[in-house]
């Protein structure tokens, strides 16, 4: 998606939405859309779909959060895909200052809302200056592509679909610190080196967010919360920036 400078923020978290941890980016967040106490926080678990009870849970721990730092806040429970031409979910969109996508399934999330009124709404309100935050699968989901990360955890061969296309240019990989648990060095060097042409790729550490909002007449990016963000162009080219710290995004 091509965003003009009306565009609201974006943030793609690593983890740990809806967490003590978060709240200083997610206060920052609410504040890019200038009067945070009348910002509507809509919160959608579809990514958790797949997982029986995870949606509610996810909404109950989003409510409670953002109640807490005092915004307004209610869930739009796309759970499948046919929710998303439901009136009542419409409603909810269109009336939204900002979207949060907890985790789960990338793979899911993109096949539930592609190509769907629920998520042109999203974008459309997105492109007027609604903010956008994505965590783990959330953040996946927002790049021009996403990993198959269940079949890369079997050590599979790097498997890609197309994503949202939020930021055609960027693929997330979220939990980064502690990938290594999940993927050999061996087949992340793969992974790395065989992602898609034309993309910068973003390892997204736990309790950390990389947020792009408005700075002078363009763009700023920069690392939120409690660790690090690595920027890959390509497997021999890394770089490391700490929380406070600011990225350059373009290829």
């Amino acid at each position: 998606m091509e965003t003009g400078m009306t565009a609201g923020a974006l943030a793609l978290v690593g983890s740990g939405e809806y967490l003590p941890v978060m709240e200083e980016t997610d206060r920052f967040l609410l504040n890019t859309l200038g009067n945070p106490q009348k910002a509507k926080v809509v919160l959608i678990p579809t990514a958790s779909g797949l997982e029986a009870g995870m949606p509610a849970r996810w909404s109950q721990l989003g409510v409670e959060h953002f109640v807490k730092i005092g915004a307004k806040v209610e869930p739009a429970m796309i759970i499948k895909r046919e929710d998303t031409t439901r009136p009542e979910i419409l409603h909810k969109l269109r009336d939204a200052d900002f979207y949060y996508f907890s985790g789960g399934n990338p793979m899911y999330l993109v096949d539930t809302l592609l190509d769907t009124p629920a998520w042109e709404i999203i974008l459309d309100r997105h492109r007027q200056g609604a903010v956008l935050a994505g965590c783990s699968a959330g953040a996946m989901a927002f790049g021009g592509f996403t990993l198959n990360m269940r079949s890369a955890f079997k050590g599979q061969s790097p498997e890609w679909m197309n994503a949202l296309n939020v930021e055609p240019s960027l693929v997330t990989y979220p939990h980064f610190d502690r990938l290594h648990s999940f993927v050999n060095p061996t087949l992340f060097t793969a992974i790395i080196s065989n992602a898609p042409l034309g993309v910068l790729q973003l390892g997204i550490d736990e309790d950390t967010a990389l947020v792009r909002s408005r700075k002078d007449n363009g763009w700023e990016w920069s690392v939120m919360g409690r660790q690090s963000v690595t920027l890959f162009r390509g497997k021999d080219n890394q770089q490391i920036f700490r929380s406070g710290e600011t990225l350059n995004l373009e290829i």
